[in-house]
């Protein structure tokens, strides 16, 4: 069930939001959420450096944008590969104004469950992963004179959800990584905010529940449907832009009302 067809990425750019001069680096861009960010960045301006591990379906990404894209394999959880990445920014581009930390594992289990090392990979690459993108940017953030740094997080991070203990810990430490950043990091002009999706139509999603979950109706929503990529990632684009100067250390709900109450 959906309020409206999904956005073109171009169209919703056209008269929205610009990132004119900017140039972002989104994790996890290879497919479903960060797919559609890159695509709208792209489409309002900013040139962007595409990370996954999924190589294939990044590159494939990348080139749909032409010159405004480059694609770099990135493992998030490795600090070599998150120098390389920033170093290709740089390189390609010429500077760094923008790092959305949106690549995540989601696996979801009872307490009883719950193995040490799915807990462990999933702390590795949801928290561990921005901690570490966010210390190989700020040299690139703070030469382009300051920036912003969107972490996205998860109604996880904000209410106790059954059998979301690994993810959900993972979710809700970055959600606190997030604030204690942004006044770290206040007085260099680089702002860090936090986004907090409900229930999104991606492939990760329709993994667990089904290829047409977003079609079906969500009752336990109060829009009740599923959130579209776009809709994330027009908030995402805000965040990331001059549009949202005076906003740092905030973390915003995307969830069609599923945690209001």
């Amino acid at each position: 069930m959906s309020a409206r067809p999904a956005a073109d990425a171009a169209s919703a750019a056209a008269d929205g939001v610009r990132l004119d001069g900017k140039v972002a680096l989104i994790t996890g861009a290879g497919r479903g959420q960060g797919a559609v960010e890159a695509r709208l960045f792209a489409a309002s301006g900013a040139r962007v450096v595409i990370t996954d591990v999924r190589e294939e379906e990044g590159r494939e990404v990348a080139a749909g944008l032409g010159d405004a894209a480059v694609f770099v394999p990135h493992d998030v959880t490795d600090t070599a590969s998150w120098e390389t990445a920033v170093a290709t920014a740089v390189a390609s581009f010429g500077r760094l104004d923008i790092l959305v930390n949106n690549a995540a594992l989601w696996r979801t289990a009872p307490i009883d469950a719950e193995t040490q090392e799915n807990f462990e990979l999933l702390f590795r690459v949801n928290l561990l992963g921005p901690f570490l993108g966010i210390k190989a940017a700020l040299p690139a953030l703070r030469d382009a004179g300051g920036g912003s740094i969107v972490n996205i997080s998860s109604t996880a991070g904000l209410v106790g959800i059954a059998q979301h203990a690994a993810y959900g810990s993972s979710k809700f430490g970055l959600r606190g990584l997030s604030k204690h950043v942004a006044l770290d990091l206040a007085a260099d002009g680089i702002r860090v905010n936090s986004v907090h999706p409900g229930m999104v139509d991606t492939p990760m999603v329709a993994g667990a529940l089904g290829e047409d979950a977003g079609q079906r109706e969500h009752p336990r929503v109060p829009l009740r449907r599923m959130g579209r990529p776009d809709e994330i990632a027009e908030l995402v684009r805000f965040l990331a832009s001059d549009a949202s100067s005076y906003i740092t250390g905030a973390e915003f709900t995307v969830d069609g009302g599923l945690t209001t109450g």
